[in-house]
Order: structure tokens, then C-alpha cells, then sequence
């Protein structure tokens, strides 16, 4: 719906509001009948001359009758509340919800699906389907190269993904991280892998693992196969990337029974790229790893933060305490209303 709106801006920028100032004419009009035109234009606070152009307009399109007693719906005019009232209240509800989570959450836009993605994986390809009409309006043209990460979010919302992106821009996919610990499906290789082929661009592969020690960690940098896919990474203008509670993270990535129970004894609620926050924010943990650095996103151009599921709003919160101020957050109404709630 978001891109449906956008056009509708585009071609129309007054349609909107002035669709939503007739809809309250015609509740009032409801509400009151019959109502005279001075006693209308003094409860919605407008002048008789605005109001009996409004009226006019209306009863020219068989909405209202008019007649000694004031005016009245025709059943035409029920018809059209009844319509028109579900449709606006969904659109402005929805348009208001997102205003209200990014000024929440001190990030730059927001924007929300219907449905819980606890409830519904349908959910999922609906912010995918979003994602893609969001890089479509915010990618530069020419080359982009584009850091993902893994995930199981991200590997369903790949699959949403259309050649439309690439109209008159080069894309590269690369992995924001190494993982090949992690099931192949949701690996940020396979995931980027999958971007490329239903977009029409490529992609690079790093095949490291993404928990790694010190000792192993340097000397792989070192490698020229996993120096060039790095060096591609640090020159990455956007990044993909989802949120996830800290707990599931952590035994879905085979961590240490000990790190764990740590991790439970600091109250960690979020992870993203390799960093445990608690509910405040606070970086609890990390894993020492190849790729996309959380201080790394502050230059990007372009950062999108795909999570929802009413679940997750305690992990969205944490990490976007740390989110760059340019981060756009596709989510849903599940998560944006337990996170407005508090």
C-alpha cells in the first residue's frame, strides 16, 4: 500500500487530505441530520462560504440531499461512509503508527505491515514485498553495493525481492558477515546469493566462520580471497539487516552453554551484528567476527532494518538505542504497538 500512496502523492498531493476533510464533512452530516449549513461550519470550526463549497460538491455527487429541514445523507452518502471510513482509517491509522514509532525509537522513518508475523509468516513476505518498493525509491542509481545479513527474516524476505531494483542501477550483494556455522538456508551468503539472482545483480561469498578466537581471527584477514570480499563490505553504501532476541540467537548459533547463562544473567533481550544489548541498550556481549561492524553503519547512505512480531519489540527497542539516525525499520503493526504501548 505504501507505493500505491506514493504515486497517488506523486500525481495528487492535496487527494489524500482532501478525501479525509469531505469524509468528516459527511460523518458530521451523519451524525447531526438534518443539520443546517451554519450550525455544521460552527461545530467543524470552518466559514459558511468554505463549507457550502464542500456541500455543494456533495450534493453533486448524490452524497447529500438538501432541503428545508438541512442536510441528510442519501443512501449513496451511507454507502460511501461505510466504504470509505475502513479504507482511510487503515491508511491514516497505519500512517500515524509509523510517525509516532520512529519519533519513539529517534530514528529517521518507519514503516508497518498489518498483522503480527508471530501469528502469520505472511506477515514476513509482506515487509518483503515492502522492502522491495523501499529500494526501489531510495537506492542511487549506478552502483550500489549492498550488505545482508543472515538470518531467517532476511532469508524469506530475499525471496521478495524483484528485478524492478535494478532498473538503471548496478547491484552487488555481499555478505555483512561470515557464517558458516549456521544452516546453509539462512546463511548471509546464501541470503545474498538469493538477492542476486531475483534482482538481476551479483553477488561475492565469504566463507568464514563467524565465531572465530583471536588467534584465527587476524591471520584470516590476511587471506586475499576474504581481504577483497572485506574491503567490498567496508565499501558497502546500504545494509539489510534484521533483529533478534538474544537468547534464540545464541543457541541457534551453537554458543557455549557458559556464554549463555551469561548472557541470561545480564538480561540480554537483542542481538544484531554480533552485539548482545539488554532492555537499556547496553552492549552485554560480542562475538569477535569478519565482516559489517555496528560502528560501520554510521556512513552508510542507506540502512534497513527489517523485524517484526510482537515478540520481538523488546529486541527492536535495545538495538535502535544504537541504530544510526538514517535507519528506516520495515516492521509490522504486532511489534510497532507492544513497543508503543511501553
Amino acid at each position: 500500500m505504501h507505493q500505491e500512496i506514493e504515486w497517488i502523492e506523486a500525481v495528487a498531493p492535496d487527494l489524500l487530505d482532501t478525501m479525509s476533510h469531505r469524509l468528516m464533512i459527511l460523518k458530521n452530516i451523519a451524525w447531526s441530520q438534518p443539520v443546517g449549513r451554519r450550525s455544521l461550519a460552527t461545530k467543524l470550526k470552518l466559514s459558511e462560504r468554505v463549507l457550502r463549497t464542500e456541500t455543494d460538491f456533495l450534493k453533486k455527487q448524490g452524497l447529500i440531499s438538501v432541503n428545508k429541514s438541512g442536510m441528510s445523507l442519501t443512501y449513496k452518502g451511507q454507502e460511501t461512509i461505510q466504504g470509505l471510513s475502513t479504507f482511510m482509517d487503515e491508511l491514516l491509522g497505519i500512517q500515524q503508527l509509523e510517525r509516532r514509532l520512529a519519533s519513539q525509537l529517534g530514528i529517521k522513518r518507519c514503516l508497518i505491515v498489518p498483522g503480527d508475523s508471530d501469528s502469520s509468516v505472511k506477515v514476513i513476505d509482506a515487509m518483503g514485498k515492502l522492502l522491495d518498493d523501499t529500494l526501489k525509491m531510495l537506492l542511487p542509481k549506478g552502483k550500489n553495493i549492498i550488505a545482508a545479513m543472515g538470518g531467517t527474516t532476511m532469508a524469506r524476505v530475499a525471496n521478495c525481492l524483484t528485478p524492478d531494483i535494478a532498473h538503471e542501477r548496478e547491484l552487488l550483494f555481499v555478505p555483512a558477515r561470515g557464517g558458516i556455522s549456521e544452516r546453509i538456508d539462512i546463511q548471509a551468503n546464501n541470503v545474498c546469493a538469493q538477492m542476486a539472482l531475483r534482482t538481476g545483480g551479483k553477488h561475492r561469498t565469504l566463507y568464514v566462520p563467524e565465531q572465530v578466537s583471536e588467534d584465527t581471527y587476524y591471520p584470516l584477514l590476511q587471506e586475499p580471497v576474504v581481504q577483497e570480499v572485506v574491503t567490498l563490505i567496508a565499501q558497502s553504501n546500504v545494509a539489510l539487516h534484521s533483529v533478534g532476541e538474544a537468547i534464540r540467537m545464541a543457541k541457534r548459533r551453537a554458543m557455549k552453554p557458559e556464554v549463555i547463562e551469561m548472557l541470561q544473567q545480564k538480561h540480554a533481550v537483542a542481538e544484531a551484528f554480533g552485539y548482545f544489548f539488554d532492555e537499556q541498550g547496553n552492549v552485554v556481549y560480542k562475538i569477535p567476527r569478519i565482516g559489517l561492524q555496528l560502528e560501520d553503519l554510521a556512513s552508510m547512505d542507506c540502512v534497513l532494518a527489517v523485524a517484526g512480531g510482537s515478540s520481538k519489540a523488546k529486541a527492536i527497542v535495545a538495538y535502535m538505542k544504537h541504530a544510526p539516525k538514517q535507519t528506516c525499520l520495515i516492521t509490522d503493526q504486532g511489534a510497532a504497538k507492544m513497543i508503543l504501548k511501553g
